[in-house]
């Protein structure tokens, strides 16, 4: 198991894969041992991590993002990679094909594709109507992002939206992110998953209020923390389910034939809390297609 950040701050996602590997019998120390990596929100130490985990002969190596789990592929020996929230699998590099991943890694993606970054848009303007400048935050070193800023840009000029494109590639660069935010007059942004921001939600929430910024997320888990909304797939489940492709690997499964499973349900998810804090009335056209409403 290789996380970017800290295991128990990547949005649980190390708990509910444990959960799954338990609910198909697993149990921890006898039928299943656990080698678990982190890189402390250093990406440039997955690597090393990746072959320290390859010179262990480990069956499969649990990777959830896309970063780690290119990380894994490059290890030199690697063993068969599952991972769990992969946003541009195969624009990315990871796999050849969702039907046939063609090499040693399978698992599920994120996103159905770039056009969520359209929606991302749409839903923060609606909650935000007066809104004229949006910054898109994003990590550049994570190339499962590109697709969706170039699809942010594209539905920007549609919706008659000024974009300013913000690079935040570390943790203590999201105070300079929001300093430059508030010197361009942007009203809102929309900040794209990434594990990197994930581990920091709650100082981001935070720096959102503080600048009075509404904001739309890519994972639920940013608006538990605090920011206003999101609209994604439930990382959790995702996690949760990828055990049940280390159960088919390490049964004799090969990863080349395994399909990539691909998102079927978003949610909404709105803090109204925050809302409020921003002096925010949520349209009721809105909140009747909210999936969960944090109060």
């Amino acid at each position: 198991m290789l996380y970017v950040g800290t295991p128990h701050g990547v949005n649980r996602c190390d708990e509910a894969f444990r959960a799954g590997l338990a609910e198909l019998g697993y149990v921890e120390g006898k039928s299943v041992f656990l080698e678990v990596r982190a890189g402390e929100g250093k990406s440039d130490r997955l690597g090393e991590l990746a072959a320290e985990l390859v010179r262990l002969k480990v069956d499969v190596i649990f990777a959830p993002g896309t970063v780690v789990a290119q990380s894994v592929k490059q290890a030199k020996g690697a063993p068969p990679v599952v991972f769990a929230s992969a946003a541009d699998p195969i624009g990315s590099g990871l796999i050849e094909g969702f039907g046939r991943p063609g090499g040693n890694l399978t698992g599920l993606s994120l996103i159905a594709g770039p056009e969520i970054g359209g929606k991302y848009l749409e839903l923060l303007r609606e909650a935000a109507p007066r809104v004229s400048r949006v910054a898109v935050i994003w990590n550049p070193d994570n190339p499962a992002l590109v697709p969706l800023a170039k699809e942010m840009e594209v539905a920007a000029r549609s919706l008659g939206v000024e974009l300013h494109v913000v690079a935040v590639r570390k943790a203590d660069e999201f105070d300079g992110a929001f300093t430059a935010m508030v010197q361009r007059r942007v009203g809102a942004f929309v900040l794209l998953p990434d594990p990197v921001s994930l581990s920091h939600r709650v100082e981001i929430a935070e720096l959102a209020l503080k600048h009075r910024l509404p904001a739309m997320y890519g994972l639920r888990e940013h608006v538990e923390a605090g920011g206003l909304m999101a609209y994604g797939v439930d990382l959790r489940h995702n996690c949760r389910r990828a055990a049940t492709f280390v159960d088919k690997i390490l049964k004799g499964a090969k990863p080349a034939t395994r399909p990539v499973e691909q998102p079927t349900k978003f949610e909404l998810v709105i803090n109204l809390k925050t809302a409020k804090a921003l002096g925010l009335t949520i349209p009721e056209s809105l909140r009747l297609r909210t999936d969960d409403v944090i109060q």
